[in-house]
């Protein structure tokens, strides 16, 4: 049962944050400044079979979480649309086709080579109107202030250098009355179900990464990523940090998955 929640700044408490001057790169803390290399040397090597993976990692659970925060965007025709980190188009494909008429999607992806894949798999969905490409960083989009009514981040945030950064930065390119949305891994509400979650995800996404993807260590990689990002309470209260009103958030599949939500005023 998936269940909201309103957030509470006060209840916040960290975790697993890297000192200073250093960032979390899945169980490891490495310079800053390295972080977004390596990271792009990551989806670049997992994006031609970035989507498979997502289905068998997932049992195709996933295309129900991205299809339920398209739900909760709910695009209207004529909006400006900024999905970030959302390379393989994903999410941008959907709110296209829910926008329908006058659509205006941004897809922004600081990997070039995920990108392509979007881009190839629109010109396969005969997808071609309405949907614009940039290459860029989520902690200094390439956008000017207030350009975008609704913003959408999927499974992309745990990946940033400076997730506060990031979260400023989204604020910056939303009109006032505009919307942030972020779908991502989070912590598992029932603690006997963490357990088996946090053993499968150790154990198959590596697999699976060798056997379908003939990258292990990436794989390894998202894993680590997931288990260090802040939970649910904890991204809430950084939100209203960056400037975000009205948070809350909607766990679904008893939190393995977050959908946090927030408003520029």
């Amino acid at each position: 049962m998936d269940q909201a929640h309103s957030d509470d700044p006060s209840a916040a408490r960290p975790e697993g944050q890297a000192p200073e001057g250093r960032a979390s790169f899945g169980f490891r803390d490495v310079p800053a400044a390295e972080k977004a290399g390596l990271v792009r040397e990551v989806f670049a090597s997992v994006a031609p079979r970035y989507d498979l993976m997502n289905d068998l990692m997932s049992g195709g659970v996933h295309r129900l979480w991205k299809n339920a925060m398209v739900d909760v965007v709910n695009p209207r025709p004529g909006e400006k649309l900024l999905d970030v980190a959302g390379g393989t188009g994903d999410i941008a494909f959907r709110l296209l086709r829910r926008q329908g008429e006058r659509p205006d999607v941004t897809v922004c992806d600081i990997n070039p080579a995920m990108l392509e894949v979007g881009r190839d798999r629109a010109v396969d969905q005969g997808l071609l109107q309405g949907l614009t490409w940039a290459t860029g960083d989520a902690e200094h989009l390439p956008f000017p202030d207030r350009s975008f009514d609704a913003y959408t981040i999927a499974f992309g945030l745990r990946n940033v250098t400076d997730i506060d950064q990031a979260l400023r930065d989204a604020c910056r390119v939303l009109k006032p009355g505009g919307r942030f949305y972020c779908l991502e891994f989070s912590k598992v509400t029932s603690a006997p179900v963490g357990r088996v979650y946090d053993a499968y995800s150790e154990r198959a996404l590596p697999f699976f990464g060798k056997v379908i993807a003939r990258d292990a260590e990436s794989y390894r990689y998202l894993h680590e990523s997931i288990r260090r990002f802040p939970p649910q309470r904890e991204l809430a209260a950084r939100m209203r940090a960056a400037g975000f009103e009205n948070v809350s958030w909607r766990d679904m599949s008893l939190g393995v998955v977050a959908l946090h939500q927030g408003w520029r005023i």
